[in-house]
């Protein structure tokens, strides 16, 4: 076996070659772990404060706890808003555990949690097939027609149990559906169309959580009519991780291989640190097409096996300094097996005894919702396509635990050869890695609130040595990290819905920005790219599309607020890694930003959407490979550029227009500025169309 990685003054590994791509200091306030007279955590009184909401969202990164806030506030509405029963819904049953009974009122609070064990339908044996699932909507039937208060269930068995009982026998119930970002408003998503239903009826009180709420796709989770109905209750993983008591970084970073991608595991596997490996699934391009083999490779790697705990089902590995460490192996899918070692790992000891396990394989489980806090490192292989799962997989890293004192997630994924006929899928995956590192340093950072120049002061912030001065550029934080930003000619939203989007919801824009492939290609590897045809034209697009009941001038100043944020959160980066530095949670983030702000001598709309967002990770990729393979990269890039549609043409010309009402011209196509050319080119297509179309009728 080959010798572990080197390891950091903390013992925690440090793989080889592996891109840093974010690293966040925590302050370590231990804020997120101090409760209230009434035994809640900071999100979880945030949450209770709402608790009178009918609709009601939580918006809340792993760990927070979510599903204590959801106990405090189904509670009260149990006991003082008439609600009759609770009906929990959770994504797969492990996560069931996380709803048990919980003694509240020893903390302070006026009632306990109970569910009683028959109404725990995720502690049933056998998956949530149709012939088991016959049986659990009876379940859920009589406990419809009881007195009982609690029932937890799986999504799959609320579907079902839907679909036979209908939407009427939900009424003056609560339902609370946990990892919320599951549902969707495609036509074809059972629980969205379910979830739809009953907010038409209005008889009945939902409780959506999610650690993430944008989805691997482009569509959305609610229809906006729906959607506005919730009431959003956000805690920020800057709020949540800066709150910490033990844990001081979070290390995110991608490493490559070449060959079968076992060969690399024992860079990266470090026996003394606690690990999650999540292996590629089977029907991937990295995937080794023999799953058990693939797991019996990696627990090679860690040393010699000596045998099988008949109690708890772990592997015992003899490692090459001799200790004995124990494996849980999720992937084998023999039943028996398998419940044996999750029963296991979901057991009171399991949860509170560091030594019980030291290193989980699994393929599709031990995701989201899954609670082992003293994980330190979450191996993933293979690029998920979605960068809710990332920040999921992220999240099983993240607890804070006595001891802990560094996370980090590592991304395994196939490097691109130059002379690789598949180096475009290769380049695909490395794109998507380079999308998520993107979000994760937005995720990651303190909450802005932009204003436009000389707004005036806002209460609570410093601004500074010399305050706040009219007629600059002033730049504001305060005592929670929250930043105030002045922008020179920054449109404010006018509606309710684009303030609060403005405020809650910048990350799911940004999440779908960063997820089209072809903004990341043009941004990163087109050298004829103006950036502002991403920041106007991609931006407002994905602005128009996923808020299309706005009306412009709303949807323009969140396309502004969303590129604001992720330009300033880029930009502060640069700033700080100029100088060396790493990019932490406190004051060096905060000092990034006044880098940024006074290099600039005014800080205006126009600057910003002059600013590739993308540029600052042409870097991170330029550093993980060679000059030959980068270039190999960019030629494929280039041999796929999209050429000027219809709809681009005409935002080019929309943008034309006010470019014209600005300046008492239309753009020219000889102009030595990039983007005048380019709107001047949409104008010269539109023109073009319009004979041809007119030559042809």
């Amino acid at each position: 076996m080959r010798p572990p990685a080197d390891s950091d003054r903390d013992g925690t590994m440090i793989p080889d070659k592996t891109i840093p791509a974010v690293s966040f200091t925590t302050a370590r306030t231990g804020a997120s772990a101090k409760s209230n007279e009434l035994g809640m955590r900071p999100m979880q009184s945030r949450a209770y404060d709402k608790r009178g909401e009918q609709y009601l969202l939580i918006k809340s990164p792993p760990a927070s706890g979510k599903s204590r806030a959801l106990m405090f506030v189904a509670l009260d509405k149990l006991a003082n808003q008439g609600v009759k029963q609770a009906i929990i819904c959770v994504p797969e049953r492990s996560i069931g555990a996380s709803f048990g009974s919980e003694p509240l009122s020893k903390y302070g609070f006026f009632a306990d949690w109970e569910v009683a064990p028959q109404w725990n339908l995720c502690n049933t044996p056998g998956a949530d097939d149709p012939k088991v699932a016959k049986s659990k909507v009876k379940a859920v039937a009589e406990f419809l027609a009881s007195d009982a208060k609690v029932l937890v269930c799986t999504h799959a068995t609320f579907r079902f149990a839907f679909d036979e009982l209908g939407v009427e026998a939900f009424d003056n119930r609560l339902v609370a559906i946990d990892e919320f970002h599951h549902v969707s408003a495609d036509a074809g998503n059972r629980l969205g169309a379910q979830l739809a239903q009953l907010i038409g009826r209005n008889n009945a009180h939902i409780v959506a959580m999610t650690g993430s709420y944008f989805r691997g796709d482009a569509i959305p989770v609610l229809a906006p009519e729906d959607e506005s109905k919730f009431e959003t209750v956000t805690y920020t993983y800057y709020e949540q991780l800066n709150g910490y008591e033990h844990l001081k970084v979070l290390d995110i970073g991608y490493s490559f291989y070449t060959g079968p991608y076992t060969d690399k595991i024992s860079a990266l596997l470090d026996p003394k640190v606690k690990t999650i490996v999540h292996i590629p699934s089977v029907n991937s391009r990295e995937s080794l097409k023999d799953k058990h083999r693939e797991a019996e490779d990696i627990m090679q790697h860690l040393g010699e096996w000596e045998g099988v705990d008949p109690v708890t089902g772990f592997h015992l590995i003899r490692t090459i300094d001799g200790d004995v460490i124990r494996v849980a192996d999720l992937v084998d899918d023999d039943p028996v097996k398998r419940d044996r070692v999750v029963t296991a790992l979901k057991s009171p000891q399991g949860r509170a005894d560091k030594e019980f396990v030291d290193v989980i394989i699994a393929l599709g489980m031990a995701k989201e919702g899954f609670d082992w806090i003293w994980c330190e490192h979450a191996l993933t292989v293979g690029y998920r396509s979605s960068l809710t799962e990332i920040i999921q997989i992220i999240g099983r890293a993240t607890r804070d635990a006595p001891g802990k004192t560094r996370a980090r997630f590592t991304n395994l994924i196939a490097e691109p050869a130059a002379d690789d006929p598949q180096v475009v899928e290769a380049i695909n995956d490395y794109l998507k890695a380079i999308a998520a590192s993107l979000l994760m340093e937005q995720v990651l950072a303190p909450r802005f609130d932009f204003t436009p120049k000389d707004a005036g002061p806002k209460e609570g912030f410093d601004y500074g040595p010399d305050g706040y001065v009219e007629g600059k550029t002033n730049f504001g934080v305060n005592d929670h990290g929250q930043m105030h930003f002045e922008i020179k000619g920054l449109k404010l939203p006018k509606s309710i819905e684009a303030t609060r989007i403005c405020r809650e919801d910048l990350n799911e824009v940004i999440a779908a920005f960063v997820q089209d492939k072809s903004n990341v290609e043009r941004g990163m590897f087109d050298p004829e790219v103006v950036p502002e045809e991403l920041t106007q034209l991609r931006m407002g697009k994905i602005v128009r599309d996923k808020y299309p009941e706005l009306n412009d001038e709303d949807q323009e100043s969140v396309r502004q607020h969303a590129i604001a944020a992720m330009t300033v959160t880029q930009q502060a980066k640069a700033a700080l890694m100029g100088d060396g530095e790493e990019l932490s949670a406190s004051t060096a983030f905060i000092d990034g930003v006044r880098k940024f702000a006074l290099s600039v001598t005014d800080l205006d709309i126009d600057l910003i959407d002059k600013i590739n967002p993308f540029s600052a990770t042409y870097a991170v990729l330029a550093k993980a490979m060679d000059e030959k393979t980068l270039l190999q990269v960019q030629a494929v890039i280039n041999a796929k550029k999209v050429n000027l549609s219809y709809d681009e043409a005409r935002a080019l010309a929309e943008r034309a227009l006010e470019f014209k009402r600005e300046r008492g011209r239309l753009p020219s196509l000889t102009s030595q500025d990039a983007w005048e050319r380019r709107m001047a080119e949409g104008v010269a297509y539109l023109q073009h169309h319009a004979s041809k179309a007119a030559a042809d009728g």
